[in-house]
């Protein structure tokens, strides 16, 4: 202040009326400035309100673009599920279409049934493509049909058609979807697209654009121009500033100059300088949605807001300066009279007339000035009366502070007893001073509170040393149980490696049943090669019998033999034929036992029956050994054809010199060679059939193999799974282990907690108090109850795989999944489960549920909620217990989790402190940790203890390691917290008190120096 009054020259100093000009200037120039700056404030307010509603508005065509667009797609699937499509009646579907034509919205332009394979239409509600090609249907092309599915609608870009009634045409966009149950049948619905238009704000000023995933305008509300000539046309804006952010980052506002919005077309007029634009992506698509308002209009209320906040600013600085100077003259003379008068008092001149007519502020000032005048001379006499008076009241008052500080000293004696160690000690309140006495009972009941809580933390530390014990053989039992898991699980993954094996193996055995088949093919070939040579030996034998003439009796006994030769021949043909049709049936059942291999490796491939697909390769394996027998005896019997053919043709050969002799009966002989012609030609064909079917059967073998092979693949998946399975439940072994040392260092912990209380020395009786809340109630620790696990293997029935009971003996689990503990006292009752049964009931652990696969047996158990998992620091437990728990809320894991883990490196004993509350949170790395059960009455601290969170079932609560490191119990902690407020209550008293008296102290000094000093702007006359 010294400074500034140096700055400050003694003319403005010393003059009421130039200092109030001054202010008055300054608080002209501040409301000017707080007017002009909350104008600013208000414009932009009202800006980002403005653009607000335009991303709305944007934001709101878009959604009802997007029913627009779910509507249709959901139209063409009830048109493609309805019963008339199902019928494929094309009379009945035609009917049908034009019905819903009629019924449906005036947007649907038509309704279409095409046959894709033969690309016809064959039923629609447009006359000029019924019964057409599907080329005839435009905005369709030809690869539509392929990409549309029975799910999901292949949608068409925007062109547009005439109508049916007019020559003027029409925006449409087309659905085409699969018809379900038929790929050869679809579903072409079509749709108006300026029907819709007519949904569109429609504002003078307002241009509205829809975008497709090419940022060309497929829809606008100015009716797309003349012949639609805005229809397909790029838009002309900033595709990375307005189309761009709309599809990554949301709808959005901008504000756009004219001149960067450039269309080739007259159809859209941006005449405006700046423009404002808003943009909003239509979900489920990849269109967008645009807006252009001119900024004049957009923020037309804005400019109105600016220009009157304005008007208004310079029109209260001026009433201001109008104002001040009317009453800054008036009291510039009034004061500087009152100055006056002051001045003569000042100099002793208390008869000084200080009457006055006026009636306000300085009258008052007036009047209370003479008032002060008549009592000064009052409180004169007074203050020598005064002084005596507080002589003798400071007298009573050192009797009244020696009086205290003799109590003091008792008190303080007493505490000091009590530091160390005597909790016996008492205070005698009996005092003059109420307050003193009240201290002294209040000490004494908080001495008997805290003998009491040192006497209940020492039987507390005994029972949490007798629980984590319970705790350690518990924990001893489940970790042998997983041991049995670990186990049983690699058994598993044997039995899966043996099935491994046996898919090889038959995968070998089907390979060479192909390779055999392929050996029979190529054998049919060369029968139908003999048999074609025979038909020219016996044209041959025609020719030769011409020549025979002269020897023709002679050569007839020769000819009967060749006859029944040949009539031998056809016997052994119709046994090929017999053979023929063996192979075919055994071709079949091949067949059919492929397609049941296939559905059996399906089945196995969902681990539902582990031995229907090796009963069917059996069958193969089976089939294929007949196939080789059969094709076997079709060789020999071609090899006896062809020996008997070689004689027959020696025995004709062996009557050529005899054939000149025999010119009468050549006619027979050449009929007889015409016959066995026909015979030979028709075993050539039958050959050649054995042949094309045997080659149907490799193929039919090949794709045995085939399948064989993806099984054997799946039986190795199967393994891997099950050693990773087997992975996860050591690693739940290992931390059990981890859980059992835990529990032990606590019992020690909780013993060093016992010695340490021990030193304090109490007279209370144990009987007398029962500490119900902290080990069978609702806020115990570490209440915990025994439970049995025991893990055995049952025989599964015909459609259930091996599963792993889990029995959890007395223990209730009836545990919700919820973080929310339950009270341990109720977990010593039994509970029925949700299926009425006893909580001891075994729950089985199936082999699907094992690998993570629903089976039958796991569809019936509740799958876990996501909260009951712990994320990525579980997996080897999921990986155990999978998706499906085999326990639900009818058998809780033991080591189930309830809550979030906090961290993905923490252990699984998480820190925290067992006074603390039931939200503290844990980790589940491998066991899923306990939940520690505590009211809010203290505050969890990493450095004080580290607790366990509890079991699922809600059978108690486990401590870790640290939860006795800093040796107190609840009451202890919630006492100490209480002293620390109270000191800091007490504290901060006394330094409110401390504070108040600087405060007094420096308005006094600053009261006496403005007394003896003058202010940068005390109004009054100085000397002058």
């Amino acid at each position: 202040m010294d400074v500034l009054r140096r700055l400050v020259p003694s003319a403005i100093r010393r003059r009421y009326a130039v200092k109030f000009g001054i202010v008055l200037l300054i608080l002209g120039l501040g409301v000017g400035l707080v007017g002009f700056v909350a104008t600013a404030g208000i414009t932009g307010e009202v800006e980002e309100r403005v653009e607000s509603d335009q991303t709305s508005i944007a934001s709101q065509e878009a959604q009802n673009l997007q029913m627009w667009n779910e509507q249709n797609e959901h139209t063409v699937g009830v048109i493609a599920w309805s019963d008339a499509v199902e019928s494929d009646d094309p009379e009945t579907i035609e009917a049908q279409f034009l019905n819903w034509q009629e019924h449906l919205d005036a947007d649907t332009s038509a309704i279409s049934y095409v046959d894709t394979d033969e690309g016809t239409v064959l039923a629609s509600t447009d006359s000029d493509v019924r019964g057409e090609s599907t080329d005839s249907i435009e905005g369709i092309p030809a690869d539509a049909y392929e990409e549309a599915t029975a799910d999901v609608p292949w949608v068409s870009s925007p062109y547009t058609v005439e109508r049916e009634l007019g020559d003027d045409n029409v925006a449409v966009m087309s659905y085409v979807l699969s018809v379900p149950g038929e790929d050869d049948r679809a579903i072409i619905y079509t749709a108006e697209l300026e029907a819709y238009a007519n949904q569109l704000a429609d504002d003078e000023h307002v241009t509205t654009m829809v975008l497709d995933g090419d940022d060309n305008v497929m829809l606008d509300n100015v009716g797309y121009g003349d012949d639609h000539e805005t229809l397909g046309l790029a838009y002309g804006g900033d595709i990375d500033t307005i189309v761009q952010p709309a599809r990554t980052d949301g709808a959005g506002t901008y504000q756009i100059d004219g001149s960067a919005l450039s269309f080739d077309t007259t159809a859209y007029a941006f005449d405006d300088d700046a423009y404002v634009v808003s943009s909003a992506r239509v979900l489920g698509t990849d269109w967008v949605v645009v807006t252009h308002e001119p900024e004049s209009q957009a923020y037309g209320f804005v400019n109105t807001v600016n220009d009157w906040g304005y008007i208004a600013t310079l029109i209260g600085v001026l009433m201001i300066g109008l104002v001040g100077a009317v009453l800054g003259r008036n009291m510039a003379v009034s004061v500087d009279r009152l100055t006056h008068k002051t001045n003569k008092m000042e100099e002793g001149d208390l008869d000084v007339d200080l009457e006055t007519k006026r009636i306000d502020n300085i009258g008052r000032l007036y009047d209370g000035l003479d008032s002060m005048r008549v009592a000064l001379r009052e409180q004169i006499q007074e203050a020598e009366t005064a002084r005596r008076e507080a002589e003798q009241e400071r007298e009573r008052i050192e009797e009244i502070n020696s009086h205290l500080e003799e109590k003091a000293g008792e008190y303080c004696s007493v505490m000091g007893d009590a530091a160390d160690g005597d909790l016996t000690a008492r205070a005698d309140a009996d005092s003059d001073n109420e307050m003193m006495a009240q201290i002294g009972e209040d000490f004494n009941q908080m001495l008997d509170e805290i003998e009491q809580t040192v006497a209940e933390l020492n039987r507390f530390a005994t029972d949490v040393a007798t629980s984590s014990e319970q705790v350690t053989a518990s924990s001893e039992e489940v970790r042998s149980a997983s041991q049995q898991v670990t186990g049983s699980i690699q058994q598993i993954s044997d039995g899966a490696e043996q099935q491994n094996q046996s898919l090889q193996s038959v995968d070998q055995e089907m390979s060479g049943l192909s390779t055999t088949t392929e050996e029979i093919a190529a054998s049919s070939n060369e029968v139908a090669d003999i048999a074609e040579r025979t038909v020219n030996t016996g044209a041959d034998g025609q020719e030769a019998a011409h020549e025979a003439i002269a020897a023709m009796e002679e050569i007839e006994t020769e000819a009967g033999g060749a006859v029944d030769e040949i009539r031998r021949l056809e016997q052994e043909v119709q046994q090929i034929d017999e053979l023929i049709a063996t192979i075919s049936e055994i071709a079949r059942q091949t067949n059919m036992l492929a397609l049941n291999a296939n559905i059996e490796a399906s089945r196995s491939a969902g681990g539902n029956d582990d031995e229907g697909f090796s009963v069917v390769a059996k069958e193969v394996k089976a089939l294929s050994e007949d196939v080789a027998k059969a094709a076997d005896e079709a060789e020999d019997r071609l090899e006896a054809i062809r020996n008997r053919t070689e004689r027959s043709a020696a025995e004709v050969e062996g009557t050529n010199d005899q054939i000149e002799n025999a010119g009468e009966q050549v006619e027979e002989v050449v009929d007889a060679l015409e016959e066995i012609a026909d015979l030979a030609e028709e075993t050539n064909i039958g050959v050649q059939e054995i042949s094309a079917a045997t080659e149907e059967q490799a193929a039919s073998t090949q794709e045995v193999v085939a399948m064989v092979d993806d099984a054997a693949s799946i039986s190795e998946e199967t393994t891997a799974e099950a050693e990773t399975v087997a992975a996860a439940a050591e690693e739940q072994t290992a931390a059990l282990t981890e859980v059992t040392t835990s529990a032990s260092t606590l019992t020690g912990q909780a013993t060093q907690l016992s010695e340490a209380l021990d030193r304090f020395e109490t007279d209370v009786d144990p009987s007398e108090f029962e500490i119900e809340g902290e080990l069978s109630g609702d806020d115990s620790p570490l209440a915990v109850s025994e439970f049995d696990t025991e893990l055995a293997f049952e025989e599964p029935a015909e459609s259930q795989t091996e599963g792993l009971p889990l029995d959890t003996g007395p223990a209730n689990t009836e545990s919700s999944v919820e973080a929310e503990p339950m009270p341990a006292s109720d977990t010593t009752q039994d509970a029925p489960t949700e299926a009425g049964e006893p909580d001891d009931t075994a729950g089985e652990i199936s082999a699907e549920e094992i690998l993570g696969i629903d089976g039958d047996a796991a569809s019936e158990t509740p799958e876990a909620t996501p909260d009951e998992t712990t994320g990525a620091d579980a997996d080897a437990a999921a990986d155990l217990f999978g998706d499906d728990d085999p326990f639900g809320d009818d058998a809780a894991d033991p080591l189930g989790d309830t809550t979030p883990p906090a961290d993905d490196t923490a252990d699984p004993l998480e820190d925290a402190d067992p006074l603390a509350d039931d939200a503290a949170d844990s980790s589940a790395e491998v066991a899923q940790p306990l939940e520690p059960v505590e009211d809010d009455a203290a505050d969890s601290s990493a450095e004080v203890a580290q607790p366990l969170e509890p079991v699922e079932d809600d059978t108690g609560e486990r401590d870790d390691q640290a939860d006795i490191d800093a040796g107190v119990g609840t009451e202890s902690v919630q006492d100490d917290e209480s002293d620390a407020e109270d000191a800091d209550t007490d504290d901060a008293d006394e330094s409110n008190e401390s504070d108040a008296e600087d405060a007094d102290a420096d308005d006094a000094d600053e009261s006496d120096e403005s007394e003896s000093e003058d202010d940068v702007f005390t109004f009054g006359n100085t000397d002058e």
